[in-house]
């Protein structure tokens, strides 16, 4: 069965890494490889209802992981309706290129480790959409997002579900990530931004032809209202999940409940004609619902390697066969980027103790920094790359081209750094 489950995994990867060559949406090929996957489980065990409580258990952690990301999307079109991100780009629309490409990924790099890589990644590259209007130049820079996205979110207890699930477990405390991670992120970061920047070179990138059609203007006052307390709602879902201890999607979900109310109050004047185009309803029918959907048929496809043990034995084997930790958790970070962080990250966890590895010791800052940098190796290897797959319609064979050995090469020095600053695991 085992066997079956990992070719079977396979096929449904190369199809989903091969969807400009076959012309197959990544969507439907991720939900056929999912559901397959569960299928052939299940009938090949004797147990289905174990099989079935398995599914459901892995299905609440995944349909959180979704609210959040439609949450998330629908606040995101919502400011882009009511023209917020004109507030950040009248201020950066005319820097050389050069200089946009700095600005955009430094504000991703420290924006993430305050709200974290999936968020930042959605808000940063709807606001590129908004900047640049050459195409190579715009993928480039969500290339470039997702890298510093994900940098900036392994440095921060918030900024990554693998350095929150850390942080929790007491594995890591607060100032021991930020102080011991910082500095390896950033140069995961600096790296690709060096190796980039010769692609951007001249004046300031054209801005693309504006895609709104609201007859309806928005007035300052309102633009600046929707804006502020959309950026504020996801600055605040961390905050929320800290103080009361619920998942992140709740947080998420009342933001959205909150901001709904708002424009309701703010539109409640209009025609109906003319408030339909700023209200939240117009907002979830944009958000990218096929990605949504890719999304959970990866964590499906995730979750059957998991419940299987394939994960676990995968990483027993690398105990066993290397017996070097470093090079085992280097390897880890590599496979984040192929399978999802969050299960390799748990499989860790449950192999090495606390007893074998004391609380904010080097392993354990090591495994959140290769978990939470080595996904922006594949575009689909981290939240923050399907999202920015999604709405900016990147080819997985286009990053593999181009982006895939600069995030390598960013994430070989921050491992090189972590290593001269911290000592050898």
């Amino acid at each position: 069965m085992v066997t079956l489950l990992i070719v079977v995994f396979c096929l449904g990867y190369a199809a989903i890494a091969f969807e400009h060559v076959i012309r197959l949406n990544k969507a439907a090929t991720a939900l056929i490889t999912g559901v397959l996957c569960w299928t052939i489980y299940v009938t090949m065990s004797n147990e289905t209802d174990l099989v079935n409580h398995h599914l459901e258990s892995h299905l609440g952690s995944i349909a959180g992981i979704l609210f959040f990301l439609l949450g998330a999307m629908t606040i995101v079109e919502l400011i882009d309706s009511h023209e917020g991100f004109e507030i950040i780009t009248q201020r950066i629309r005319n820097i050389s290129a050069k200089k946009l490409l700095w600005t955009v990924s430094l504000l991703a790099f420290f924006l993430s480790a305050i709200l974290d890589n999936l968020t930042t990644a959605i808000v940063m590259v709807s606001l590129v959409r908004k900047l640049v209007g050459d195409s190579k130049k715009r993928l480039l820079l969500c290339g470039m997002i997702v890298i510093a996205a994900n940098a900036g979110g392994a440095w921060s207890p918030i900024g990554d579900v693998t350095t929150t699930m850390l942080w929790i477990g007491g594995q890591l405390t607060t100032s021991s990530i930020v102080i011991h991670l910082f500095i390896p992120s950033l140069i995961s970061l600096l790296v690709p931004l060096f190796l980039v920047g010769s692609q951007f070179q001249g004046p300031a990138l054209e801005a693309p032809i504006s895609e709104t059609s609201n007859a309806t203007p928005i007035s300052n006052r309102d633009r600046s209202i929707v804006f502020y307390s959309g950026l504020g709602i996801l600055i605040l879902v961390p905050v929320f999940k800290t103080f009361t201890h619920l998942p992140p999607y709740m947080g998420m979900l009342l933001g959205l409940g909150i901001i709904w109310v708002i424009t309701e109050i703010l539109h409640a004047g209009k025609s109906s004609e003319d408030k339909n185009f700023f209200s939240v309803v117009y907002a979830i029918r944009k958000a990218d619902t096929p990605s949504i959907l890719f999304f959970l048929g990866i964590l499906l496809m995730v979750a059957v390697l998991e419940t299987t043990g394939v994960l676990v034995a995968a990483a027993e084997g690398l105990q066993s066969s290397i017996g070097n930790n470093t090079i085992i958790v280097g390897l880890i970070g590599l496979f984040s980027a192929v399978v999802d962080n969050v299960p390799l990250v748990a499989a860790s966890m449950g192999m090495y103790s606390l007893d074998q590895f004391h609380v904010d010791h080097n392993f354990w800052l090591f495994l959140a920094y290769c978990t939470g940098t080595g996904g922006s190796i594949l575009i689909i290897g981290s939240a923050a790359g399907v999202a920015a797959m999604g709405i900016e319609k990147i080819e997985f064979g286009w990053y593999l081209k181009k982006i895939a050995w600069i995030a390598l090469i960013g994430y070989l020095a921050g491992i090189a750094t972590f290593l001269l600053l911290n000592g050898l695991v």
